[in-house]
């Protein structure tokens, strides 16, 4: 008796060891799978995506793929002088200001996510307005400007159109990863 008592203790001892290494295995592989997301696919300032989403009428998922594309999710100034998370240029943002009845912008201002991604979003909405809701010319006339879009095509404008490869590539990167920001982050970024 005293036997099978003792085997039934070791069991159910290496039944619950085993559960407490399984409980410390998976929360290890959680944070491994979240560090691993963080650097192949950050997003960082959600709430002002959505917002700036919400209140300009333009997918979060594709402003967060712009923000990717453009500076990965890090402040920075190329060397054109484009500014912050989406990368601004002084003249798009001197436009915007003036546009928005902006009272006290300074292009230092592009430092800050909440105006930066306000203004990028403004942008890419106004491309979207202009572009007939083609994406694909929105995002060509973010990255290579409006003038050479037109020639291209303007509001008719195909992927295969975009006569600079380097152009053509950022736009397929940025709607493949709208694609990954949408199935990664629905909730955070609102959709669920």
């Amino acid at each position: 008796m005293k036997e099978g008592r003792r085997r039934r203790v070791a069991v159910a001892s290496a039944v619950l060891a085993a559960g407490v290494a399984a409980g410390i295995l998976l929360g290890v592989v959680g944070k491994v799978d979240h560090a691993i997301q963080e650097l192949t696919l950050p997003l960082r300032h959600e709430d002002i995506i959505r917002q700036q989403a919400q209140e300009k009428g333009v997918d979060p998922s594709l402003i967060a793929a712009v923000i990717y594309a453009e500076s990965r999710f890090r402040d920075q100034t190329s060397d054109a002088g484009a500014r912050g998370l989406m990368q601004i240029t002084p003249e798009t943002a001197l436009d915007i200001a003036r546009r928005s009845e902006a009272q006290t912008f300074v292009l230092d201002d592009l430092a800050d996510p909440q105006i930066n991604i306000s203004y990028g979003t403004y942008h890419l909405r106004d491309l979207l307005n202009e572009y007939g809701g083609n994406e694909v010319a929105a995002l060509a006339a973010y990255n290579a400007g409006p003038g050479n879009v037109d020639k291209w095509g303007g509001a008719d404008l195909k992927l295969e159109d975009i006569r600079f490869p380097e152009t053509r590539a950022y736009v397929e990167d940025v709607l493949d990863k709208r694609d990954e920001y949408r199935q990664q982050y629905a909730h955070e970024l609102g959709y669920r």
